[in-house]
């Protein structure tokens, strides 16, 4: 039983008492005064939240890092009694702050901005019949897969005696993607193989390029037939695509849980700048996800085919595609990619780098100071695959030094190379044609 219901049932027992002991009117009006007050307040709890409805509704299942999140909430009192306040608690585990909440229909149909960086909302003076809706704008700050709720309503009678709580389960979830950044250049040249030779395959998809005809198979869809050679041979035919003469492009990002590094940020505000853009938690994991995740857009925006390598919680292996289908698909992908694994990207090389086909670009992103690491790449370049390097500059970031020294033996190898520093410009740096080489920056 609540506190205060607690008091007043021990006034109302003493009244009673006293009442029967001494006989006197005093002690008896006590005892219906606590009595009836019991019983009103009990009957005025059990309706305040009756009829009483939330529906929340987010603007869209996905969001990322450096924007808002808006949702819609719309609290309803289908009863037939007013509610004298109802309480609004919004248990999410979407991190960031609210930047701002909107309240529509406050009194008749007025807007105004209310008290923002809260997850509390009470309307107060709350008819029967009437309803209340507000909008909320979160600015996510940390890409993943997140609950929306549970909610919780609160209300009470006018004495606080007996609060009532009713939990609204958890109905939605929102993925934030990664941070993209727009790069100005990223020079990638076409396939080649040894030789000169353009780089060219076969695929099911249909492509501006066809590569030939054969006859028809079962399965064939009928936009594939090739008319005219199937009235000269009296029998269907079917043609052929490849895709462009251009390189594969594959994204090796380092998720082993050793070589990252991340600087304490106790204040999450600090994520925005006095100018207003948003600045990236401090982590090598979190910019090398960026960089991914912008070198990938940059070249689906290019119509070229990319690929995904990490090996995070799992081997994770995402083919090389073009189109928006592979953009969502490589997005969420990092959305929920964390550095738990136990594989160093020298090991990841070994294993995955004879399946990157000849002529294909490999671009590797890691903060590893390790030698072995760039002997790998070495070795892919020396077979006839066209090896890239992010640096993430570790000592930035908390971690040890020599990113310099790797960067520059990789370009004495001809190897294409940028560096991350913490608090980087990453459309500048990874966009530049020539990254020169820089002093180091110690966090």
């Amino acid at each position: 039983m609540f506190s205060r219901a607690r008091v007043i049932l021990a006034l109302f027992v003493l009244s009673l008492i006293g009442a029967r002991v001494t006989g006197r009117d005093l002690f008896y009006s006590l005892t219906y005064l606590w009595g009836g007050l019991l019983v009103v307040a009990f009957i005025w709890s059990w309706t305040t939240l009756r009829g009483v409805t939330i529906i929340r509704e987010p603007r869209s299942n996905r969001s990322q890092v450096g924007q808002l999140f808006i949702e819609r909430f719309t609290l309803s009192n289908l009863s037939r009694t007013p509610k004298l306040w109802v309480e609004t608690k919004d248990t999410s585990d979407l991190p960031g702050f609210r930047v701002t909440t909107v309240a529509i229909g406050l009194g008749l149909g007025d807007s105004s901005d209310v008290g923002a960086h809260q997850s509390v909302t009470v309307a107060s003076g709350f008819g029967r019949g009437q309803t209340r809706r507000w909008l909320t704008r979160t600015l996510c700050t940390r890409r993943g897969r997140y609950r929306l709720g549970p909610m919780t309503l609160r209300s009470s009678d006018p004495f606080g005696i007996f609060p009532r709580v009713r939990e609204i389960p958890a109905v939605h979830h929102v993925v934030v993607l990664p941070m993209t950044v727009p790069l100005e250049g990223f020079p990638i040249p076409s396939g080649r193989l040894p030789g000169g030779e353009a780089l060219r395959r076969r695929t099911h998809q249909i492509t501006p390029n066809a590569a030939g005809v054969r006859d028809y198979v079962p399965g064939d869809s009928f936009s594939r037939i090739h008319w005219r050679s199937t009235a000269r041979l009296q029998k269907l035919i079917v043609k052929e695509f490849e895709l462009d003469p251009l390189a594969e492009i594959w994204i090796i990002l380092d998720s082993a849980l050793t070589p990252h590094f991340e600087l304490r940020q106790p204040d999450e505000r600090a994520k925005v700048r006095e100018d207003g853009a948003f600045q990236l938690p401090p982590s090598t994991i979190e910019y090398g996800v960026t960089a991914a995740a912008s070198l990938a857009m940059h070249f689906l925006q290019l119509n070229r085919a990319v690929g995904f390598i990490s090996y995070g919680a799992a081997r994770q292996v995402i083919q090389p595609e073009p189109g928006e289908a592979q953009r969502l698909r490589l997005l969420e992908s990092l959305a929920v990619l964390n550095a738990v694994g136990e594989r160093s990207l020298q090991d990841v090389i070994k294993i995955e780098g004879p399946r990157i086909p000849q002529g294909s670009t490999a671009i590797f992103i890691t903060p590893s100071v390790n030698t072995d690491m760039l002997a790998g790449i070495r070795r892919l370049r020396h077979t006839g695959r066209q090896p890239m390097l992010v640096l993430l500059d570790a000592a930035s970031f908390g971690g040890p030094e020599g990113s310099h020294g790797i960067a520059e033996a990789a370009r004495r190898s001809g190897i294409t190379v940028r560096i991350l520093s913490y608090g980087d410009n990453l459309g500048e740096v990874l966009g530049s044609p020539i990254h020169p080489l820089r002093a180091p920056r110690i966090a």
